[in-house]
């Protein structure tokens, strides 16, 4: 009976079927990748409290597969990210993108983006993440043929920020690669600290993905990133694409910038073989 009790915590069981309706219309030039050749679908992740849905994508045969952790935007674990994982899959990775914020809410059913973050976003805890992460990365190793030895970790907007925190949070990670991710940040009980001061302390090597015409990320917070980088010893870097909006490479809006995703993805997968991650 009690752990029916802990389950009803978890308020979203599956994930959502195609777009989240706050992202809507979808603009033509999104991308779909197919699923031949692969093993994909949702997959339910076990955690302290229950289980929480993911979106789990991997070449069909073949074992040993290097692991990269998909770290979700504010609109949850929609089409675009399920898209994200099986364009990894396909080069030969075991992508997983876990639903971070199944205690929280249902934002593929939320329409406006502010009350996507006043409802949702602005109460996930940043240790709830770090230990659902770190669910994930054990059920990869367990239930899957995940080779947890080349771990790396990747996100978007909101997941961008939780991949610095991450790679300095978790000592298995290999190598991360944050797509505009907020660097400064107040101090909170529930996100106590932000990248800005991590980031000396960084061990493993991030990769950071930035536009020069952000309106929520000030260049000069980037900067100020970059600095704070150069007081440790991780290797990370940040490219900085000047004329790049947030969300360049989200090509389901209009933010989508194609040149400046696609070198993205190419620094990507580069930068993780680099760093043991492939």
């Amino acid at each position: 009976m009690k752990e029916i009790t802990r389950r009803k915590f978890i308020i979203v069981s599956t994930l959502a079927a195609g777009f989240a309706i706050a992202v809507q219309p979808i603009s033509a030039q999104v991308i779909n990748t197919n699923t031949q050749g692969l093993v994909a679908g949702e997959v339910k992740i076990p955690v302290e409290d229950g289980e929480i849905p993911a979106y789990r994508a991997m070449p069909a045969t073949g074992a040993n597969f290097p692991v990269v952790l998909v770290v979700q935007e504010i609109f949850g674990v929609h089409q675009h990210l399920q898209d994200i994982c099986r364009r990894f899959a396909k080069l030969g990775y075991l992508a997983i993108a876990p639903e971070l914020f199944a205690r929280q809410g249902d934002v593929s059913q939320m329409n406006d983006i502010q009350e996507i973050i006043a409802k949702v976003v602005s109460k996930v805890p940043d240790a709830q993440v770090m230990s659902d992460l770190d669910a994930t990365v054990n059920w990869a190793q367990k239930s899957s043929k995940g080779n947890i030895n080349k771990l790396g970790i990747t996100g978007f907007c909101w997941g961008g920020r939780i991949v610095w925190m991450y790679a300095a949070y978790s000592p298995r990670v290999k190598a991360g690669v944050a797509w505009y991710g907020r660097l400064v940040g107040d101090s909170t009980s529930l996100t106590p600290k932000h990248p800005i001061d991590i980031a000396p302390y960084l061990k493993a090597p991030v990769l950071g993905l930035y536009g020069g015409k952000d309106d929520g990320i000030p260049t000069d917070t980037v900067e100020r990133m970059r600095q704070a980088l150069k007081g440790g010893n991780s290797g990370s870097e940040i490219v900085l694409y000047p004329d790049a909006p947030h969300g360049f490479f989200a090509d389901y809006r209009p933010s989508y910038r194609k040149e400046q995703a696609e070198d993205g993805w190419k620094r990507l997968q580069t930068w993780f073989k680099e760093h043991g991650v492939g």
